[in-house]
């Protein structure tokens, strides 16, 4: 079973959306003015919509060292400092929510399996809803959805340490969503990514 830490800013219900199963056991953070997790016991650490990357920023060196044992990082929040390694979120506002669409990319584990596109381009009807930003990815990682610029929304990075990082440049990934389905595209592509980490190793590289 994966040992998760899930970071949390004292937002209400965060224990509703990660719920601790057959795969994944949580141990909820929270964010005070001394905050200095030790990361040492988790196989990952979630920075769920919400956060604070002032804080984080406060902890990169961990968070770096953390992924360089191979462990694993879900941050699905604008992290608008620069504490995730190779990959940074840069916000943008500028085009018109109206046109924006998600596309696949290159998905070699499969985390866009059983995943309707369309609940993430559309939500109550309206399109764009989902990232009022973009993630600047990694040379060589792998942009499993581009927007309709080819910004990367979704970023799985495997490549700037040992471990493995599932990037959002926003949307809220968890077991249940807000409003409370389990079904859902976010859901589906939190649980494909949570069982890949279930099932397999990553290569060092060096």
């Amino acid at each position: 079973m994966l040992q998760a830490l899930l970071i949390s800013n004292g937002l209400q219900g965060l224990e509703k959306y990660y719920v601790s199963n057959e795969l994944v056991r949580y141990t909820i953070c929270l964010i005070t003015k001394d905050f200095n997790p030790d990361l040492t016991p988790y196989d990952l650490l979630v920075v769920p919509n919400g956060s604070d990357h002032v804080a984080m920023l406060k902890i990169k060196d961990k968070v770096r060292a953390f992924l360089d044992e191979g462990k694993a990082l879900v941050c699905c929040d604008g992290f608008f400092t620069a504490w995730v390694p190779g990959n940074q979120w840069l916000m943008d506002n500028s085009r018109r929510t109206l046109d924006v669409r998600y596309l696949p990319g290159p998905d070699r584990h499969g985390l866009l399996q059983n995943i309707d596109l369309d609940q993430l381009n559309f939500s109550h009807g309206m399109s764009g809803w989902w990232s009022c930003g973009y993630i600047q990815a990694a040379p060589g990682a792998e942009v499993l959805l581009a927007d309709t610029w080819q910004r990367a929304i979704v970023v799985l990075d495997e490549v700037s340490t040992n471990g493995r990082m599932l990037l959002t440049a926003s949307g809220p990934l968890a077991d249940v969503t807000y409003s409370g389905k389990a079904d859902s595209a976010l859901v589906a592509l939190y649980r494909n990514f949570i069982h890949l980490l279930s099932t397999s190793t990553v290569p060092a590289h060096g």
